[in-house]
């Protein structure tokens, strides 16, 4: 159906009250948007549907006899002021008068309106003078904005040329004003999004580099110049008309995503969610291969939004700079080249980057200049021309460039703002191949927030924090590891190519070892320093599985990690590393929990190295110096130490391992406080200080079946996530469970009314009758599209106690189900270390059998049948009852 059928249409609607045929005409543009989407340039289907709105809007105001008002006008402001229209953007209106409109004229407005929205249009209206337009617009920067592309529809045109005239008058706001104002929005607007494009669900309206970012190139230029359109701002010098036509291809294809966005969501959606992307990819001709169409679809939306973010780094600067003659305050010669202007390094002729060696010349210039704090609008658009002139090969292959960048790499500023630079404007990507190839690669899952190379840039930048002062204070150990390197460059050189080999069909860290052994050959690096480097990318998730997924306090594990580390130089690297890369992966990723664990797996695989990985010795040590710290708090306490160590002589010798002195007192502190215990009675009690991983929940009473799976099951219905249970049995029948709780955003249970609640609901489901606990938690949104198969894997330690390896999909009530069946098959949960990576679950649990040993085989696999039939069902969202 073509736009001038819909438009003759609209000629033939002549009754306001016949809303039916209203709706079938907006119902009717609904369809050619569908059926032209594939076929006609985006920008004609935008702009169409503008088109197609203010002949309806036009029609309706003048059936309602709204035109023979003189002095009412209807105006279009926002993105429906400047002619376009995504299939469900708003329609933004301005129902403008000179004068307060009288009781007659409201009523017809109101009527304007609510057929509008009986219609399906969704509209953003507000009904001012003049006079209070331009009074709130000098209050508010977005009614400010909103103004600027404000376009008569129908009505007074004297009302709107009233207010046009004010808006570009003194009173209104300047220039410079104008400009300052959105700016700072902007940078607000970034910090939303955590200052990067490359996050992996973005909003192609307001992420950094997206549509939100070329409006505002727009917005300031044309307030100044008092111009409409994009095009005219080329006359006033304001962008060369190559970079006009860049910006016009880079927002056509953000239209084409968002105007498909919108058609797949059936609705105003401008996120690129995980659920959306398959079906997106498709409509734009990417192909239906699930994730293969996708990635090839967000590699080239980050290639785009790169080119926007510069675009506007470079104009809105340039705005600045020329266009509003901001006076430079300190301007500072430093070479031939460059020149210091306000802190922005200043290209002083055409010719600086004549060449790729000059392009690292320059980044080591950037890096011997810490007083550089960006780059000059001149440099940048200059950087971005030599750029794409030396696209035929890679720097690397060049011997002066290889030279130039292990400059860069030993250069101890090199990671500050040098790198940003190489990595934000595409000298990375220009130098190393492999680098090329994780460029806007996305990552399918709920654990990383950004794509490969932004996960590695924001490592990188971890790393260089602990060598800087700040690093001092937040992370002290990485920071004396960092200030003790030889060769800090080596561990610069891993994070590098840690996930560099993602995406290829294999092993990543094999696949970037091999390509950094190619690297460090190819830049003449030693053996030794090789051998290094390549073994911290190979082993690079290895402290992290351990600490998150081991027994850290079992003498065979520590054993087995620090004879894989092998030395203290290489425990050293691999820590500070592993700190960064969690760091990275996820903002919210970070917490106390996973600090704790990486701080006790480095401090007795450290005493182990030392000791000969002697590892039993230590841990008799260790449970030696907890009981005595622990003997004299309680002593200080007024505690009776008879019947302290009679509790203690009941428990065995690892919980005193396992807890700390302050939890020990704790625990003991709480028992004898209830000598009197009733059978049937469980104490429950919840601690903030006891632990700096999280929250502390303790329960304590005769052991019974599922007392793990209701507690578990509670908590989950809580939003409250379990990271780390101990069980312990007493000798004589109780039990002594510790859980270590975290909200699910990561953070402690620090509200005393919070942990009152949880203490009181657990109570309250144990004292019921039967062991079900009705879990109402649904599905996350974001999971349900995602697919984790369950996978166990079992091993027998030298106690003969048999530990499962759990990966799953972190549904609701995922911990109750499990361990109910482990009270089915009639097993003793010992301990239970639970991590959550994104949407999977990755759980240990230390068992035994109803004898007390290790499960048979035939156990295994019964127990392994049992669970995945369990867990695979495909109810996950519906309600859980444990």
């Amino acid at each position: 159906m073509a736009l001038q059928n819909l438009l003759g249409d609209i000629k033939q609607l002549n009754n306001v009250e016949d809303v039916a045929a209203f709706k079938a005409c907006v119902e009717a543009s609904y369809r050619w948007l569908h059926s032209e989407s594939s076929q006609v340039d985006v920008d004609h289907l935008v702009t169409g549907r503008a088109v197609f709105v203010d002949a309806l809007l036009r029609q309706a105001w003048q059936l309602l006899e709204l035109d023979q008002y003189q002095d009412v006008s209807l105006v279009a402001v926002g993105g429906y002021g400047r002619g376009q229209l995504q299939p469900y953007s708003d329609v933004d209106l301005l129902l403008l008068s000179v004068k307060a409109p009288n009781d007659q004229i409201k009523e017809k407005l109101g009527s304007f309106i609510t057929l509008l929205w009986d219609i399906g249009l969704d509209v953003g209206q507000a009904v001012r003078t003049v006079k209070e337009t331009i009074k709130l617009a000098n209050q508010d920067i977005t009614i400010a904005t909103n103004l600027i592309e404000a376009r008569l529809l129908c009505g007074s045109l004297s009302t709107f040329e009233q207010l046009q005239t004010k808006v570009q008058s003194r009173e209104f706001w300047s220039s410079q004003d104008f400009f300052l104002a959105k700016y700072e929005e902007q940078i607000q607007r970034h910090a939303k999004f955590n200052g990067t494009s490359y996050n992996l669900e973005p909003n192609v309206k307001e992420n950094p580099g997206c549509l939100r970012d070329i409006q505002s190139i727009g917005w300031v230029a044309k307030k100044h110049f008092k111009v409409l359109k994009g095009r005219e701002l080329v006359e006033h010098g304001y962008f060369t008309a190559r970079e006009f036509e860049e910006l016009i291809e880079c927002r056509n294809h953000l239209w084409r995503i968002r105007f498909s966005l919108h058609l797949v969501a059936g609705r105003s959606e401008n996120r690129l969610l995980f659920d959306y992307q398959p079906q997106v990819a498709k409509r734009l001709g990417y192909g239906d291969e699930g994730k293969a169409s996708v990635e090839t679809m967000m590699k080239a939306f980050f290639r785009t939004v790169r080119r926007i973010s510069e675009l506007n780094e470079m104009l809105l600067q340039h705005f600045r700079q020329d266009i509003l003659a901001l006076k430079v305050r300190d301007y500072q010669l430093i070479n031939h080249d460059f020149a210091l202007a306000d802190g922005l390094l200043q290209a002083r002729h055409e010719n600086v980057f004549d060449s790729p060696e000059r392009l690292l010349s320059f980044l080591l210039l950037v890096a011997d200049t810490p007083q550089t704090q960006g780059l000059h609008s001149a440099t940048l658009r200059l950087l971005r021309n030599a750029r794409r002139r030396f696209r035929e090969h890679y720097f690397c292959e060049h011997e002066d460039c290889r030279q130039r960048f292990m400059q860069l790499l030993r250069h101890p500023n090199f990671f500050g703002l040098a790198w940003d630079l190489a990595h934000k404007h595409g000298i990375m990507q220009a130098y190393l191949p492999e680098w090329n190839q994780i460029v806007g690669m996305m990552q399918f899952d709920l654990f990383h927030a950004y794509t490969v190379d932004e996960h590695t840039h924001r490592l990188i930048k971890h790393i260089y924090s602990y060598s800087q002062p700040e690093g001092a204070k937040s992370f002290p150990r990485c920071h004396r590891i960092m200030q003790n390197l030889d060769k800090p460059e080596l561990l610069y050189i891993a994070a590098l190519f840690h996930d560099i080999g993602k995406g290829r069909g294999g092993d990543h860290s094999k696949l970037g070892a091999a390509d950094l052994q190619a690297f460090c050959q190819q830049h003449e690096l030693s053996v030794k320093d090789t051998e290094l480097a390549v073994w911290l990318v190979e082993q690079h998730l290895l402290m992290s599985v351990t600490a998150q997924r081991r027994d850290i306090y079992d003498p065979e594990v520590i054993r087995d990690f620090a004879g894989k580390v092998r030395n203290k130089a290489y425990l050293n690297h691999l820590y500070a590393l592993t700190l960064a890369d969690i760091r990275a992966t996820n903002d919210n990723l970070w917490n106390d929990w996973k600090s704790a664990l990486l701080r006790e797996l480095y401090q007795m695989t450290r005493k182990a190295l030392e000791n000969g990985l002697e590892c039993q010795i230590d841990l008799q040590s260790l449970v030696n110096e907890h009981k005595q710290e622990a003997l004299t708090l309680l002593r200080e306490q007024g505690h009776d130490l008879e019947q302290v160590t009679g509790l203690w002589h009941r428990l065995d010798w690892d919980y005193f391992v396992r807890f700390k002195a302050s939890q020990l007192v704790w625990h003991t502190s709480v028992i004898l406080g209830h000598e009197e215990l009733d059978e049937q009675q469980i104490l429950v009690e919840l601690s903030d200080d006891t632990s700096k991983a999280g929250t502390e929940l303790m329960l304590y009473g005769r052991d019974r079946a599922s007392l793990f799976a209701q507690v578990a099951s509670v908590l989950d219905s809580r939003n409250c996530s379990i990271h780390d249970a101990q069980i312990m049995g007493t000798q004589d029948g109780y039990v002594l469970d510790s859980f270590i709780i975290l909200e699910q955003d990561g953070g402690r249970i620090d509200s005393a009314s919070r942990r009152q609640s949880l203490k009181n609901a657990i109570l309250t489901q144990l004292a019921k009758p039967g062991h079900q606990h009705i879990n109402n938690r649904k599905m996350p949104r974001r999971m349900k599209q995602l697919s984790v198969p369950t996978k166990m894997r079992f091993f027998t330690n030298q106690a003969n106690m048999t530990l499962l390896e759990l990966e799953a999909l972190d549904a609701p009530g995922l911990l109750a189900k499990v361990s109910q069946q482990f009270v089915a098959f009639g097993l003793s949960l010992h301990m239970a270390k639970i991590t959550t990576i994104g949407e999977r679950a990755e759980d240990l649990f230390i068992l035994t059998n109803a004898q007390g040993l290790a499960l048979s085989q035939e156990e295994q696999l019964s127990l392994k049948k049992q669970l995945i039939a369990t867990l695979d069902q495909q109810n996950h969202g519906e309600t859980c009852q444990n």
